[in-house]
């Protein structure tokens, strides 16, 4: 059974930095690649960034490149996301995600469709 937790998010003002983190249990974290979403009142999900299941490959939506790095720790099975220089707009819930399939067998790691599993979300909050 796969769970995904996350956990950091909290209220910060603009252009303060911030770290959340995830940990993921149920299968062999270093198979499968991995994502943070977001979804703000009234919006759409939409994928912030992801990174491929060995660590080399990641992508960026292009309104957070440059800000926000994700990492993932195989000892930990765990992945980050340092935001910094945060906006109002960041306001949002963050999901952890895992893809369904292992390897690059769901396809390219920008791919939003591939990612199967969802974590309960932690609430972001960047106050002007």
């Amino acid at each position: 059974q796969v769970q995904l937790q996350e956990s950091g998010g909290t209220l910060v003002q603009a252009g303060a930095s911030l770290t959340i983190s995830c940990t993921a249990s149920g299968r062999p974290f270093s198979s499968y690649n991995m994502a943070w979403f977001r979804q703000a009142p009234g919006k759409d999900r939409e994928l912030v960034a992801s990174i491929r299941w060995s660590a080399i490959g990641t992508y960026y939506t292009e309104s957070v490149k440059g800000r926000f790095t994700i990492s993932r720790v195989k000892d930990k099975n765990a992945v980050y996301l340092q935001m910094n220089n945060l906006k109002p707009e960041d306001t949002a819930v963050y999901y952890c995600a895992q893809a369904g399939e292992p390897l690059d067998r769901g396809g390219l790691v920008s791919s939003p469709r591939q990612y199967a599993y969802w974590g309960q979300g932690t609430q972001v909050t960047v106050s002007s």
